[in-house]
C-alpha cells in the first residue's frame, strides 16, 4: 500500500474512533511526523540539507558546529571532576553528522576526554538510527529508549540540537476572552463516508479541517501560570491562536528525572514568552517545510513534510526549575560559538593554505552559523543539576559573550 494512503487511513481511523469523531492537533502532529510505519520521522524519505532536502540545520554546513560543542563538552567535564565514565546523551540525532564530529574531534584533540566518553543516543525514528549505525560504526556508541536509562543514573549532559521544535504541540485560539482548542476532525461532507480514503493524498483539498471547543486538559490553562501570560490583560483579540508544547515539559521531565549530576544543553529556535505570546504575533508560529520551502498549512503533503513550532524557552527553564533543574544561562548561538572560539577559526583563514575560492566558501559558511537574521539567532539555554555548592554553577566558556 501507498505510505501516503497508509497515513491518511490511519489518521480517518483515529478520529472515527475518537470520542466526538475528532483528535487534538497534538494528536494529529504525532501522528503524521512519528506513526511508526508511515510517519515523516520514521522512514527513510526524511532529507535534510542543502541539496533535495526539506530543511538544513547547524550540522548541514561543516564540521565546526559539532566540533566547537566538543569543547563545551570538556569544559563540563572538567567543572564536574573529570568523571569516569562522563555520559553524553544526544537526543534526537539526525543523521548522526553531530555525533560524528563531536567523536572525531574529541578523539583526535582530547584523547584523555574520549577515553572516558559514553555516548548515547535516544533517537525515535527508526529511518534515522539505521543512519546512525551506519555512519557511526567505528565509534563505541550506543543506542537506547528512555526505558534503558535508569533514574539519576547519568553523570555528562543530555543535549539536543532542533529537537523540541518538532515535538507535537497543542493549538489553542481565543474567543470571548476565553482559552479554546483547535481540533482536527473530518469535512461535513466526508463525515458519511467515513472518509473517502481515494482521495490523492497529494491533493490540497484534503478530507480534514478544524474545529473549536473546549480544552482537552486542564494542563493547557496551567501552562500560562507557569509562563506568566495572562490573556486578559495586554490587548488579546478574538481570534488570537497560538501552540502550546505540553510534550516538551513531559520530555524535560524526563531528561531531569535519568540526571544525577551535569547539564541539559537545548539548542533551537525559539522566544521568551514575552515574546512567543506577544499580542502582535497573533497566528503563532507554526511552519511546515517541504523541500527547502516553508509555508503554514498542515493538512497537505501529510507524512512528506515536516512540521515545526517555536521553542518557549520560558517554559523550559521555568518547568526545569520544578524539576530541579537550575539555569546556568541562556545566550543565542551566534555568541555561543564565538565565545567557544568560531571567531578565531574566521580570524585564522588563510587564501595562501587553502586558496582564495575555499577561503570565500569556508568563510560564508561559518558566517552563517553566527548569521543573527537565521542559525546565529537560535537559542542555547544550559541547564544544570547535582552541582556541588563549591562550585554550583561556574559559568561555562560558551555563556561568556566576547567582548
Amino acid at each position: 500500500m501507498d505510505f501516503n494512503l497508509a497515513l491518511h487511513q490511519a489518521i480517518a481511523e483515529r478520529i472515527t474512533k475518537s470520542p466526538k469523531q475528532r483528535i487534538t492537533f497534538a494528536e494529529y502532529m504525532e501522528m503524521v511526523l512519528y506513526h511508526p510505519e508511515y510517519g515523516y520521522y520514521s522512514r527513510d524519505a526524511v532529507k535534510i540539507g542543502f541539496k533535495g532536502g526539506d530543511f538544513f540545520t547547524s550540522v548541514s554546513l561543516d564540521n565546526d558546529f559539532g566540533e566547537l560543542l566538543a569543547e563545551q563538552f570538556l569544559e563540563m567535564w572538567e567543572i564536574l571532576g573529570q568523571p569516569a565514565p562522563f555520559y553524553l546523551v544526544e537526543m534526537g540525532a539526525g543523521q548522526g553528522i553531530l555525533a560524528l564530529h563531536i567523536l572525531k574531534y574529541t578523539q583526535q584533540h582530547h584523547p584523555d576526554f574520549f577515553s572516558v566518553l559514553q555516548y548515547l543516543i535516544v533517537e525515535k525514528s527508526p529511518g534515522f538510527q539505521q543512519e546512525q549505525q551506519k555512519l557511526l560504526q567505528e565509534f563505541p556508541v550506543r543506542w537506547c529508549n528512555w526505558e534503558e536509562i535508569s533514574p539519576s543514573s547519568i553523570v555528562g549532559c543530555f543535549f539536543s540540537n532542533e529537537l523540541v521544535d518538532a515535538l507535537p504541540v497543542h493549538q489553542f485560539i481565543l474567543e470571548a476572552g476565553e482559552l479554546r482548542e483547535i481540533y482536527v476532525t473530518f469535512r461535513e461532507e466526508e463525515v458519511n463516508k467515513r472518509v473517502n480514503v481515494s482521495l490523492s493524498p497529494s491533493s490540497s483539498n484534503t478530507y480534514l479541517t478544524e474545529v473549536i471547543a473546549e480544552p482537552s486538559t486542564l494542563r493547557l490553562a496551567e501552562y500560562f501560570d507557569l509562563v506568566g501570560i495572562d490573556f486578559q490583560q495586554g490587548g488579546y483579540e478574538d481570534g488570537y491562536r497560538s501552540e502550546i508544547n505540553l510534550a516538551a515539559l513531559d520530555w524535560l521531565s524526563i531528561v531531569a528525572d535519568r540526571l544525577q549530576r551535569g547539564y541539559v544543553l537545548t539548542i533551537d529556535y525559539g522566544y521568551p514568552a514575552s515574546r512567543y505570546y506577544n499580542p502582535r504575533r497573533s497566528q503563532g508560529t507554526l511552519q511546515c517545510y517541504y523541500q527547502h520551502r516553508h509555508h503554514n498549512n498542515p493538512y497537505i503533503n501529510i507524512g512528506r513534510q515536516d512540521i515545526t513550532a517555536h521553542v518557549d524557552f520560558t517554559a523550559l527553564e521555568r518547568w526545569g526549575e520544578c524539576c530541579g533543574l537550575e539555569k546556568v544561562g541562556f545566550i543565542q548561538q551566534g555568541l555561543f560559538l564565538m565565545a567557544l572560539g568560531l571567531g578565531n577559526r574566521i580570524a585564522n583563514l588563510s587564501y595562501q593554505e587553502i586558496g582564495l575560492s575555499q577561503l570565500l566558501k569556508r568563510r560564508e559558511t561559518l558566517h552563517q552559523l553566527i548569521d543573527p537574521t537565521g542559525l546565529g539567532s537560535f537559542g542555547v539555554l544550559i541547564q544544570s543539576k547535582g552541582l556541588s555548592q563549591q562550585n554550583p554553577s561556574q559559568l561555562l566558556k560558551g555563556l561568556t559573550v566576547p567582548k
